[in-house]
């Protein structure tokens, strides 16, 4: 793919970031970056973190990976759970590295909490999550309507995570997420210290480029690695998120045709891009916007 913008028109030293929904071509533009002018290729996707998931999640092949430096791929493993701020610790010692930082991915609250900083609030034990869980929606905007109207102001009541995230955080600290945020520190890369990039894909390209691109996963391995991580499945963390992959374990268990997994997993792909592009939209004003294609 022919970069987006001239890569030797970027000075070497300015840290770079890339955002952009799932199959806009990141990863092709952070590498052209990193050959032209120097740096490490970074990862700020939610789902490229876990082991296991290389074809299915589109990680940078060996091959890309020799061609520059890349970190933060792969590193976690497949049971496991990562949260915004362990990613956020991951990344700090590598934006103090002798290599510039060239920080690509889709998932939107890494960047924010780069960008923006983020509150150091405990975790959450396991069983105020599972309480969270199994509350209805309306019950747990009640509770933050008395405990911390702040937040549900802001927040889009539309959307489960943030209902749970935000009465987790009260029900365990017995302190509003509101108050939490107020107390963020400095962000460790601000905005206006990088080069923000935000690829704005054209919806029936991106539809067009998603097929295409699962195809291509199926053509390379993708239904062998989930036959791999089959045995592990009922274990998995944060690994089970992968766009696809509840699609073809489903069909490796005799629940569905690989005809449908691959329908599935295409419609579940766009759904989750739609979403990326109004995430980033909403809150990525101050980003330069570049179209695709």
């Amino acid at each position: 793919m022919r970069p987006m913008i001239d890569p030797s028109a970027i000075p070497p030293s300015l840290p770079v970031l890339i955002a952009g929904p799932t199959a806009s071509g990141k990863s092709a533009l952070a590498l052209a970056i990193a050959e032209t002018g120097g740096g490490v290729i970074i990862n700020a996707d939610a789902l490229q973190v876990y082991d296991g998931w290389r074809v299915l999640t589109a990680r940078p092949s060996p091959e890309e990976e020799a061609r520059a430096q890349h970190a933060l791929y792969g590193h976690v493993p497949f049971d496991a759970d990562y949260s915004v701020g362990e990613w956020l610790r991951a990344v700090a010692p590598l934006l103090q590295g002798d290599a510039r930082p060239i920080i690509v991915g889709g998932t939107g609250l890494y960047f924010r909490a780069l960008t923006e900083g983020l509150a150091e609030i405990p975790p959450t034990p396991p069983a105020v999550r599972a309480a969270a869980e199994a509350c209805a929606p309306a019950d747990l905007i009640a509770d933050l309507e008395r405990g911390d109207p702040v937040i549900l102001a802001r927040i889009d009541t539309q959307n489960p995570a943030r209902l749970r995230r935000a009465w987790e955080v009260l029900r365990t600290t017995g302190r509003p997420l509101s108050d939490w945020q107020a107390e963020t520190g400095p962000p460790p890369l601000p905005l206006d210290a990088a080069l923000p990039i935000l690829i704005d894909a054209d919806r029936d390209w991106l539809a067009d480029r998603i097929t295409r691109r699962f195809d291509k996963m199926l053509d390379t391995g993708a239904l062998e690695e989930a036959r791999t991580n089959l045995p592990r499945w009922d274990h998995a963390g944060g690994a089970r998120k992968a766009i696809g992959a509840p699609e073809l374990i489903a069909h490796l268990q005799g629940e569905i045709t690989l005809a449908q997994a691959r329908e599935a997993a295409i419609i579940a792909s766009r759904q989750y891009a739609k979403r990326q592009r109004t995430w980033f939209r909403a809150r990525m004003n101050g980003w330069s916007r570049i179209a695709q294609p």
